[in-house]
């Protein structure tokens, strides 16, 4: 009788123990902290296809959604939108911000330099009033654009105080020699190129003094800009409001593994 209940004690443990096993599996499983992907068009996805609303061109395929898709966070807030600035992210796309907020990803800062007039300019005007027109942009890019990225920064760390913040920059629009390639000059896509990496290096400057981390997608798209041959950016063609954004593949290939990187 009493090797009986030792018997029975023993099997009551063992069935206890894999019951805890098998318990303890969801558990290792937990979702990804709390996601808010802010920014501009090449956040939302502009030029990757799949929208899911028509004014700010969030797409299924852009970066922030491949990366939800791929990591199950407790929640995913989309607040990117194509056309933004600055004030746009700490007038309205910051309050999807909280103290339990995990992560933050976001790319600002192009459309204040007026990049989108300077490649218009570029693309119809002489190489005399392409670079003249770049070269307000730079004077902008230095002088004027920190404070207003110091401003969304501050506002991101006031907001979500316990999040990883991952700021990424912009592709380089031309691959670097050029061999047969239509339509800007030399002389034009290696001005704007050098006025891309000046934003990118301002960009960084200013998410590392805040502590966050910054994602360097020029690295990413290298091989992959518009005239390599294999290209991860939209040139001139219709819709003309995605020209020189990222594809699905630039998205897919460039944007997603530096966030998944960097988280």
């Amino acid at each position: 009788m009493r090797l009986t209940r030792r018997l029975s004690a023993v099997a009551v443990l063992i069935f206890g123990f894999v019951l805890g096993l098998i318990g303890a599996g969801p558990a290792q499983a937990a979702a990804a902290p709390a996601y808010v992907a802010l920014g501009d068009s090449y956040s939302s996805g502009n030029g990757a296809g799949g929208y899911i609303d028509s004014d700010c061109h969030r797409s299924n395929n852009a970066y922030p959604s491949l990366w939800a898709q791929a990591n199950n966070p407790s929640s995913f807030s989309f607040q990117a939108c194509s056309g933004a600035v600055t004030s746009d992210v700490t007038g309205s796309q910051v309050n999807a911000l909280n103290s339990s907020t995990g992560l933050v990803s976001i790319t600002i800062g192009g459309n204040d330099a007026g990049f989108a007039d300077v490649m218009t300019t570029c693309v119809v005007s002489s190489d005399s009033t392409c670079l003249n027109r770049i070269a307000t942009a730079r004077t902008f890019v230095s002088n004027t654009l920190p404070a207003r990225l110091d401003s969304v920064y501050n506002a991101i760390k006031a907001r979500a105080p316990n999040a990883h913040v991952v700021v990424l920059g912009y592709p380089r629009f031309y691959t670097q020699p050029t061999g047969l390639c239509l339509g800007l000059s030399q002389t034009k896509r290696n001005a704007i190129n050098e006025a891309s990496d000046l934003l990118n290096s301002v960009i960084s400057a200013r998410a590392s003094a805040h502590g966050f981390t910054y994602g360097n997608v020029a690295a990413a798209f290298a091989g992959h800009e518009l005239c390599s041959g294999d290209d991860w950016l939209h040139d001139l063609a219709l819709p003309l409001w995605e020209a020189y954004h990222p594809t699905a593949r630039g998205h897919a290939n460039g944007y997603f593994p530096v966030l998944n990187a960097n988280d």
